[in-house]
């Protein structure tokens, strides 16, 4: 449903590239994997240029962490937020992610389920505000860019072999990440392998 809507939103913004690269940032925020199949597609099918598609993808996709971290930036704000972490415990944790914060993001852009509460901690820690952003600039570069060139490959796949469908078999692809994903993340939250 929600790689419907972001089919949608690039189908309506024609081929003006201002309007592509907005449709692209936005559908990064509703569901960046998604929106990173459904924009190689689009590169596969000739409506969008590949830089813009990717340039668009890094940046809702950088902006959606800094959100993040800014989210949880703010919750350490909210007194009955902050009564949830005990001050020592926040201070010993705290101090192990200050150490590890580069590896810990880095590390989280590509375990399911784990960026949502890793960048909302690292802000509500405050950790290093740099660190932060350099590393989820690094692994949105590394992480998009595979996910990106996997879905010209599956893209070029379904437009020779889906024809019409293709949108479709994009639209499959994409929920197969999605749900791929989260089930991996359940798995892994169970602690089984």
């Amino acid at each position: 449903m929600l790689a419907s809507l972001i089919a949608s939103l690039l189908a309506l913004t024609g081929v003006a590239p201002l309007s592509q690269a907005a449709a692209i940032v936005l559908g990064t925020f509703i569901l960046e994997d998604a929106a990173t199949v459904l924009a190689a597609m689009q590169v596969e099918a000739g409506g969008l240029s590949a830089g813009l598609a990717l340039s668009s993808l890094y940046l809702g996709v950088v902006l959606g962490d800094l959100g993040l971290y800014g989210l949880g930036r703010l919750s350490s704000m909210v007194p009955w937020v902050r009564r949830m972490l005990p001050a020592p415990n926040a201070a010993a944790v705290r101090a192990w992610l200050e150490a590890r914060v580069f590896q810990v993001v880095l590390i989280s852009r590509f375990l399911p389920g784990l960026r949502l509460p890793t960048y909302l901690t690292c802000g509500f820690l405050r950790a290093s505000p740099g660190q932060f952003a350099s590393a989820a600039v690094i692994a949105t570069l590394c992480w998009t860019s595979l996910l990106f060139g996997i879905s010209l490959k599956i893209g070029d796949l379904l437009i020779q072999h889906l024809g019409a469908w293709r949108w479709a078999g994009a639209a499959g692809f994409a929920a197969f990440i999605v749900v791929g994903g989260r089930l991996a993340a359940a798995k892994l939250k169970s602690g089984k392998t």
